[in-house]
């Protein structure tokens, strides 16, 4: 018998160990999908869940849409029936564990959005059985598995601990970082009570190379927020430092390349023109609304959001400044093209990207707006910027770039002709440093 296999879990160890127990993701974007293929090379049989048709179609012929798994491998799964992916819910039946990775936005005024959560949790009670392990992966305030999760999948009739068992496990991709895959990044688990953590370190022990168990669900949940507001902190104080340094002449990226020659007490974080991605820029504010409830204030993670929030700002205003010197263009007059409108550099996820904020600030103070990004040949339809949705990435040729009054570099992708840019280009507004990294010499630079 298992050692993880007790007469309490209804078999589920004996089927974790043996690989027969059937993997359900829900949600299948950059983080379900890795997840879902990380299950299926680790021997079980995943079933993927989506609510778009369109992805169902692509998954089930073979064709990914996520940079982390190939399509030639999710091919392989497919071929060899470990993977299927479905808008079925009721199939949630037949599954062993079930993971969940739906979105947790925010919503207008800066508060957890737990919609995605809520609703799919009350799917899932509709379909739990006996003998079902469901994990939370999606990015929440501490006491999200077990106070709001868990009551609405007993609200079925069925018990936590009893008849199906809860965890959490904070999900930790990088999307382009070519030095972690799913399956190599430590996973932290937690599960509610002991049963449910044995049979979470289980499940996660038999898809990635290393667990690391916490006491319980919060704990897990507290380490992936403070993950993401030990970042957002940083990249703060360095875009404040940033801000300081222009004022006073200095370089910024000199600064802290000369400090990160340290060997002890200090780690490198860059500046840029704001925050992107689905972690960084929202993470924090879960635990800022999620601290009123015990009546404190988080200030220095508020003070950070400010801070980052406004770097858009100070990018246009440095554009506007060096429009006026170097053209004496104004800026609603100028023609600008936005380099890179995915959120960091060699991906195509626009998810929360600073480039829609510089664009909207852009087209409100009338300049004429467009972008290229090697990664995103059109803007996709956002809820926050829908007016942007089809616009089209520009090719970069001499005549393209010689037509605009201003590149603003938003992210420094590597698959872009810098030396290109900096031949033609009448102005360039760099956040990224990127000229200076690859030592391109260009006249008329200005950093932001």
């Amino acid at each position: 018998m298992n050692q993880n296999t007790t007469a309490e879990d209804h078999g589920l160890g004996d089927r974790l160990a043996n690989r027969s127990a059937v993997v359900g993701v829900i949600g299948l974007g950059y983080v379900g999908l890795p997840l879902a293929a990380a299950c299926a090379r680790g021997g079980f049989t995943a079933l993927g869940f989506d609510v778009d048709p369109a992805k169902i179609e692509d998954l089930n012929a073979g064709r990914s849409y996520i940079d982390a798994v190939p399509s030639a491998d999710l091919a392989g799964h497919v071929a060899a029936k470990r993977f299927r992916a479905t808008a079925d819910f009721s199939e949630l039946t037949a599954c062993d564990v079930i993971v969940i990775c739906v979105p947790t936005p925010l919503t207008r005024h800066r508060e957890p959005d737990l919609k995605y959560v809520t609703v799919t949790a009350e799917t899932i009670a509709r379909h739990l059985r006996p003998g079902q392990l469901v994990v939370l992966e999606s990015t929440t305030f501490p006491g999200t598995t077990e106070e709001v999760v868990k009551p609405i999948l007993e609200a079925s009739g069925l018990k936590s601990g009893v008849d199906f068992f809860l965890g959490f496990s904070p999900e930790r991709e990088d999307p382009g970082n070519a030095s972690f895959r799913t399956v190599t990044i430590p996973k932290v688990v937690a599960g509610e009570g002991p049963v449910a953590s044995a049979l979470v370190q289980s499940f996660y022990g038999a898809v990635v190379d290393k667990t690391v168990a916490v006491s319980s669900p919060a704990v897990a949940e507290a380490v992936k927020i403070t993950e993401n507001v030990f970042r957002a902190v940083n990249i703060a104080l360095v875009n404040e430092l940033k801000v300081i340094y222009d004022a006073m002449g200095i370089d910024v990226w000199e600064v802290i390349d000369g400090a990160a020659t340290k060997p002890f007490g200090y780690m490198p974080f860059y500046p840029g023109p704001g925050l992107g991605g689905h972690c960084i820029p929202i993470d924090p504010f879960y635990l800022t609304w999620k601290s009123r409830e015990y009546g404190l204030t988080t200030r220095f993670i508020e003070l950070a959001g400010e801070i980052n929030v406004g770097m858009p700002r100070y990018v246009v205003a440095r554009l506007e400044q060096a429009l006026d010197r170097a053209q004496k263009v104004s800026l609603s007059a100028a023609k600008v093209l936005i380099l890179g409108l995915a959120y960091k550099k060699n991906v195509s996820d626009v998810r929360e990207s600073p480039s829609f904020e510089l664009m909207e600030l852009l087209a409100r103070r009338g300049a004429a707006v467009d972008f290229h990004d090697p990664h995103v040949a059109e803007v996709p339809m956002t809820r926050e910027h829908a007016d942007f949705a089809g616009l089209r990435s520009v090719a970069l040729t001499p005549q393209t770039l010689a037509g605009y009054n201003a590149v603003l570099v938003a992210t420094d992708h590597d698959a872009v002709d810098y030396g290109l840019v900096a031949s033609y280009a009448q102005l360039i507004v760099d956040t990224r440093n990127v000229f200076a990294r690859k030592s391109i010499p260009a006249e008329g630079i200005v950093k932001a």
